[in-house]
């Protein structure tokens, strides 16, 4: 290693001094939860790799998670964490599930945590994650009490809000970095930008997309090829076609599952005109379908139908390798830019 390149190794080991050192990992770099995806060999691979693997429970059960973290613990002895949906009806039974198998790190995603969860996931030493999609969000979040926060753009892959990472994170990183430590997610496929954000304030960065193709990622063989073949600009939103069906954009490539999601829309809108379904009920079909979708294209390799969620970071996907080499990369990338800004 030359003076050059030893000066931006050593930049980037200090810039990610905070949340390697919140994660327990040996680089801040956090795999983003991705349903179907971001399961037992995904996330053991990355947390061995030296980042930070989480788990997607999404729908599943609380006996269900239960058996993943178990066989996770199998294959790693490193830190990884969980992500839990706020909407999930179990929320607090799965927060035990996390208590029980002492898991160190829990993420909430899908809105704000709901009365008593952050006490509960506290109260047995457990750090708490939350998204942060705005900064008066960012601000009452760390008031409750959260250890650490994500700022996620919406180049990001599955379930998006409208505002870029770009934007999110000058409008953030200033006011609360200082606070508690912030991760940066959606759009990142490359060390250059990792970088960047760690020079504005973060601890360290969320990817999801770019791990996507790994050779230990279970996804189809259908599913990784898609990613292969796709540039950013299919990576697309889906569309909200009625205002009382407030269906949170996905972002996913473009396929005739996503015209699918657009009809399937109107029929749902259709029984709640016709008073078949109740409002919940309504929007209830509509996240089923989602997470039906997924799984189709994820686990079953259905690509035309089912629900390829990815980040605009897409077209930065350009071949199957290991977890290793995909870490490896992006920290030589990170490390080769920040050796620059020193010359």
């Amino acid at each position: 290693m030359n003076q050059t390149s030893s000066i931006g190794a050593e930049r980037l080991q200090r810039r990610m001094a905070r949340g390697a050192a919140f994660l327990g990992s040996e680089v801040a770099i956090v795999c983003g939860a991705m349903s179907w995806v971001s399961e037992r060999n995904l996330v053991a691979a990355i947390s061995n790799a030296g980042g930070f693997g989480l788990i997607a429970c999404g729908a599943m059960t609380p006996e269900l998670l239960d058996r993943e973290i178990a066989a996770t613990k199998l294959l790693t002895d490193k830190p990884f964490g969980v992500n839990l949906i706020t909407m999930h009806p179990a929320l607090f039974d799965l927060i035990d599930v996390c208590t029980r198998h002492q898991v160190g790190h829990v993420v909430l995603a899908g809105g704000l945590p709901p009365t008593g969860s952050i006490d509960k996931i506290k109260a047995d030493g457990a750090k708490l994650i939350c998204f942060a999609p705005a900064l008066s969000l960012a601000k009452k979040l760390i008031r409750s009490g959260v250890d650490a926060l994500v700022v996620e753009g919406m180049e990001a892959g599955g379930h998006i809000g409208p505002v870029s990472t770009s934007v999110l994170a000058q409008e953030i990183l200033p006011e609360v970095a200082d606070k508690v430590p912030v991760f940066v997610a959606g759009g990142i496929g490359r060390g250059e930008a990792i970088a960047a954000y760690l020079d504005m304030g973060a601890a360290g960065v969320q990817l999801g997309t770019r791990f996507v193709c790994a050779t230990e990622s279970i996804a189809h063989a259908n599913f990784k090829k898609a990613f292969l073949r796709a540039s950013a600009r299919d990576a697309v939103a889906s569309v909200q076609l009625d205002p009382r069906l407030p269906v949170i954009p996905v972002r996913a490539l473009k396929n005739a599952g996503a015209e699918l999601f657009t009809a399937k829309q109107r029929e749902v809108a259709l029984s709640l005109d016709e008073g078949k379904v109740a409002m919940l009920e309504a929007q209830l079909q509509i996240e089923h379908y989602w997470a039906g979708a997924l799984r189709r294209a994820v686990i079953d390799g259905d690509v035309e139908h089912g629900s390829v969620m990815a980040g605009q970071s897409v077209g930065m996907v350009t071949k199957e390798e290991p977890v290793t080499e995909i870490i490896a990369s992006l920290m030589d990338e990170a490390a080769a830019a920040l050796a620059l800004r020193a010359a």
